[in-house]
């Protein structure tokens, strides 16, 4: 009997709101039965404030999947600040024609499911105007874009309208969700000598408690000098010292809502388009209601799982350490791939036993040549994989196809959800990282903290081999004779050095030197010009190179070459010797009309152990020898 095979279904959205997304899957989930659908959450985390690059190259998990191949899509919309990045979502998904759900805006004309923000915030404003008699507030929003964000800007001035007093709210500070605005805008606020409102309302919860350290840094107090309160309601809120007063979206129930929403679409089941989740608000500390909440249970809780946390910490830490310490340690990119498949080979506690680490090919590519670029739109039809693990069983290829997303996926089994990571620098795509089923490295920020780690050390590794490869062309360059194409003077030095080396190890050093110096060149530079005269060194060069053609070349001045002689060049060094002197050109009458013409004197010596100390006791020898060749040629050309 054949597995059945789920179905999928596509999640789009950012980390940066990790607990309510966190709470939502949860719930997503939970309300998938059995072997009913696989969830794949594609998830990035740029930054408002970084540049544009480096958000497209987040962004760009997005453009992994396929959707054709999904039977349904869910759009987090609410953490995606990207208008133009939704768009292009909403269009791919109505190319694809399958169900789609968004939370957190009405834009696009699909089916949505939407917290009532609206509502709760007028609670949240009503009761710091009733019950702490509010007269003076600002509000610290995210972005402009942020539908959430607006509509809990709305029931502020909504209520305030309502009771004649919109001049309440003072300012309204868009954040961009950033932490760091906040800080900078109450410091130069206070620096101004700020008066202080009767109560910052805050976007969400993240923003409230940046808000409590800030105002703290500046000698403020809360709730006692200001009240603030925030919104998402999220356990670090609520362990936090005043506990935030917050509203509860209920986020685990939204996801549960939204598995019903897909089932009933995905049967052609009607439903209603605009889908509305209730919120709860929560009073707590930061608004000076003390007795309304159990957050020093809360705490307690949250002491006794400091421990775990310590050591959990700790194991994650050295994970990345070793991960950084693989990927530097690499010096090619055979070795960084058997490296890496190793390490994860031999330990992979913290990834679990389905993992996958999968590299844009384009990416080996571009070590090597510097003419092929990364892809900044999507991925390479083909990945390199360097590690595949699904239950356990490793993948047993070293590339797959991009549109399978993960090497081996069957659809078989009860339902999981798989994380997918983009791994880049900048708009450069290098790959991506898929966990399955870890909420919880999603609820702490331990996905983006890996994926940050892991594009980093990669991002080193890149450039470092790169560089290393450049330091090289540019050495081979250094010590390459520019007119011959054979190794200069400076290359010999080095090799001078190595023989050296060897000699004063006491090694059993078998070698010798030949020397050869190119006859009559002056008479080729003052007759026939410079030109021909470089023609004639190069005919000459390619001589002493035939006849030595397993040993290196040297030319170490304008019209001299040097050869070492090792293995078979200098077991056979007297018939090379010898064959090379009958190839010289015997009638010197002949030079200036043949344009084969060669004359060069050549000698050679032997390193002798029992007198040679230095190199350059061998090379006197063999230039002596050269010499009295020379002379030999001379005294017999007519």
């Amino acid at each position: 009997m054949n597995a059945v095979k789920k179905k999928k279904i596509a999640v789009f959205a950012t980390g940066w709101c990790c607990e309510i997304l966190g709470q939502f899957l949860r719930g997503m989930t939970a309300g998938l039965s059995g072997n009913e659908a696989d969830v794949f959450l594609f998830l990035c985390y740029p930054l408002m404030v970084e540049a544009k690059a480096a958000q497209r190259g987040q962004l760009n998990i997005f453009e992994l999947p396929d959707l054709e191949d999904f039977d349904g899509a869910v759009i987090f919309a609410s953490s995606i600040n990207y208008q133009e990045v939704l768009d292009r979502l909403f269009e791919r998904c109505r190319m694809a024609g399958i169900p789609v759900i968004v939370q957190g805006t009405r834009d696009g004309g699909f089916h949505t499911l939407n917290s009532d923000n609206y509502l709760a915030t007028r609670k949240l404003c009503e009761h710091l105007l009733d019950v702490h008699n509010v007269r003076d507030m600002v509000f610290f929003a995210g972005s402009a874009l942020s539908y959430d964000s607006q509509m809990r800007l709305k029931a502020i001035q909504d209520v305030l309208e309502e009771r004649s007093c919109s001049d309440m709210l003072r300012e309204v500070f868009y954040t961009e969700w950033e932490n760091a605005r906040v800080n900078d805008h109450i410091r130069k606020c206070c620096a101004d000598g700020w008066k202080l409102p009767d109560a910052i309302v805050c976007a969400n919860d993240g923003l409230a408690m940046q808000t409590c350290v800030s105002l703290s840094d500046n000698g403020y107090n809360v709730p006692d000098d200001v009240i603030v309160t925030g919104f998402d309601h999220i356990d670090e809120s609520q362990v936090f010292f005043p506990a935030i007063c917050s509203v509860d979206q209920q986020f685990e129930n939204s996801g549960r809502i939204c598995a019903e929403l897909w089932r009933d679409l995905a049967r052609g089941k009607e439903r209603d388009r605009d889908i509305t989740t209730p919120c709860e608000f929560v009073p707590a500390e930061s608004c000076g209601c003390f007795d309304l909440s159990n957050n020093d249970a809360i705490r307690r809780e949250a002491g006794r799982a400091a421990f775990f946390t310590r050591t959990s910490n700790n194991y994650f830490s050295r994970k990345l350490n070793a991960i950084d310490n693989t990927i530097l340690g690499s010096n090619s990119y055979e070795d960084f791939r058997r490296q890496l498949h190793s390490m994860y080979t031999g330990d992979h506690n913290y990834e679990g036993g389905s993992f996958h680490f999968l590299l844009d090919s384009r990416f080996g590519l571009s070590l090597f040549n510097a003419q092929i670029t990364l892809n900044t739109a999507g991925y390479s039809e083909h990945m390199d994989v360097i590690y595949s693990a699904e239950d356990g069983v490793e993948y047993d290829k070293d590339t797959a196809f991009s549109k399978e997303l993960i090497p081996g996926y069957t659809g078989a089994g009860e339902c999981h959800l798989y994380t997918f990571l983009p791994i880049h620098s900048g708009d450069d795509a290098y790959g991506y990282v898929v966990f399955r089923d870890q909420i919880d490295k999603v609820y702490n920020h331990a996905l983006q903290t890996y994926q940050d780690r892991l594009s980093s050390a990669m991002d080193k590794f890149r450039r470092g081999l790169r560089l290393n490869m450049l330091n090289e062309q540019l050495w081979d360059l250094m010590k390459k004779d520019p007119l011959t194409s054979v190794k200069n003077r400076t290359a010999y030095e080095v090799k001078e050095k190595e023989l050296q080396a060897l000699i004063e190890s006491g090694a059993s050093t078998g070698f010798a030197i030949a020397m050869f110096d190119v006859n009559d060149l002056k008479v080729f530079n003052d007759t026939l010009g410079h030109d021909v005269g470089d023609q004639y060194i190069i005919r000459c060069c390619r001589l002493i190179c035939r006849v030595f053609s397993h040993s290196p070349v040297y030319r170490i001045g304008g019209d001299e070459f040097l050869v070492v002689l090792t293995g078979d060049d200098f077991r056979d060094r007297a018939a090379l010797i010898s064959g090379f002197k009958d190839q010289i050109t015997k009638e010197r009458g002949s030079m200036l009309t043949s344009a084969d013409y060669i004359s060069v004197a050549c000698g050679i010596a032997d390193f002798d152990q029992s007198i040679d100390e230095y190199v350059e006791s061998v090379v006197k020898r063999a230039d002596e020898e050269m010499y009295r060749n020379k002379r030999e040629i001379k005294g017999t050309a007519s």
